[in-house]
C-alpha cells in the first residue's frame, strides 16, 4: 500500500452529518485496527473556488491506489463522487463496501444503481458492516 491505508473511506462530505457518518464509520474501522483513510481529515475540505481540486483529486486517488478496502456509504441520493470512487476502486481490483442505512430505501442490494450493487458487497446497518469486516479478516490477511 503507497499510503500504507487498509481502508479508504468515501461519501459525501457538504453538511456536518455527511462527516459524522463517516467519522462513525471510521471508529468501526479503528476497532478492528485498520488504518484508514478519511478525506475531510487526510485531506482537508475544499473551498469550491476550484483552486485546489486538484490537490484533494491526487490525494485521493493516491489513497484509493493505496488502500485495499474502500467503504461507501449511499445513503440518500448517491453522490456521484462516490460513485466514481466506486468504479474506479473496483477498476483497480478492490474490496468494496457499500452501507445504506436509509429507511428510505426498502432494499438496497436491490433498489441501489445496479453497476454500484454489482460491484460492491452492500450492507444495510453497521453491524452488517462489522460482519463484513471480519469476513475479510482471514481472507485478505488484514488483522
Amino acid at each position: 500500500m503507497s499510503d500504507g491505508y487498509d481502508v479508504y473511506l468515501s461519501g459525501p462530505l457538504f453538511t456536518p452529518g455527511d462527516r459524522h457518518y463517516l467519522e462513525q464509520i471510521d471508529k468501526i474501522c479503528q476497532s478492528f485496527g485498520l488504518k484508514t483513510y478519511l478525506p475531510h481529515k487526510d485531506a482537508g475540505l475544499s473551498s469550491y473556488d476550484g483552486k485546489d481540486f486538484l490537490d484533494f483529486f491526487e490525494k485521493d486517488i493516491e489513497a484509493i491506489k493505496g488502500c485495499r478496502i474502500v467503504i461507501a456509504v449511499l445513503n440518500g441520493l448517491i453522490d456521484s463522487g462516490t460513485a466514481w470512487e466506486m468504479g474506479y476502486a473496483f477498476s483497480l481490483g478492490k474490496e468494496i463496501i457499500g452501507i445504506c442505512e436509509d429507511t428510505r430505501i426498502p432494499s438496497p442490494s436491490s433498489s441501489i444503481n445496479l453497476m454500484l450493487a454489482c460491484s460492491a458487497k452492500i450492507v444495510s446497518t453497521k453491524g452488517e458492516l462489522e460482519q463484513e469486516l471480519n469476513a475479510m479478516r482471514k481472507r485478505l490477511s488484514l488483522f
